[in-house]
């Protein structure tokens, strides 16, 4: 690999899209029973809030918690995920796995 295609690729935002995949519900669901999966609003940016949790900009992260457009999967989210064999965006910024499901917002 040429030294500019290593040089992009340690860019945080460009690691996070490579390692962004869309999973089944069912590959997602142990994260759910662990207390791991958390939720990005449909209008947010999923890659600028798992940079900004990534890189501890804790005032930017408390703003989208307070506002409840990242949460913990609520159980009636996960039933509805579930029963719809849903298919969510996720990228791991450890512990957490952020999903971000498409289409129209969550409630």
């Amino acid at each position: 690999m040429s030294s500019a295609i290593l040089g992009d690729l340690s860019d945080l935002r460009t690691k996070l899209n490579l390692e962004t995949a869309r999973l089944p519900w069912t590959e997602l669901a142990r994260y759910f029973a662990g207390g791991r999966l958390v939720r990005v609003d449909a209008d947010l940016d999923l890659l600028e809030v798992a940079e900004a949790m990534a890189e501890d900009h804790s005032a930017r992260v408390s703003c989208w918690l307070e506002a409840g457009a990242v949460a913990s999967v609520s159980d009636d989210e996960a039933r509805r995920w579930h029963a719809a064999d849903a298919q969510l965006w996720a990228v791991v910024i450890k512990p957490w796995v952020l999903v971000q499901a498409t289409g129209a917002p969550s409630p």
